[in-house]
């Protein structure tokens, strides 16, 4: 008796096993630290422009945009895997 081999496709997505997590995607980490630096960034251009930039209508919540930037970039570690 001749024996066929099954023609499947083979599977992208990573296996799961024993209920662990998939891995993140890859663009995951690089938008993560991208959040966390621009927040930095929009902070450090606004105390070195004299108050004068990002939004200088916004004033002193500038500061509150830029840590509210930085914090999803860190809120985002938590699901990081």
């Amino acid at each position: 008796m001749a024996r066929t081999k099954s023609r499947s496709k083979p599977s992208r997505e990573p296996e799961q096993t024993s209920g662990e997590p998939a891995p993140n995607a890859v663009w995951f980490k690089p938008v993560m630290f991208g959040f966390m630096l621009l927040g930095l960034a929009w902070i450090v251009v606004y105390y070195l422009s004299g108050t004068l930039l990002p939004i200088q209508s916004l004033g002193p919540w500038n500061i509150l945009v830029g840590f509210g930037i930085a914090f999803i970039g860190f809120l985002m570690t938590t699901r990081w895997r």
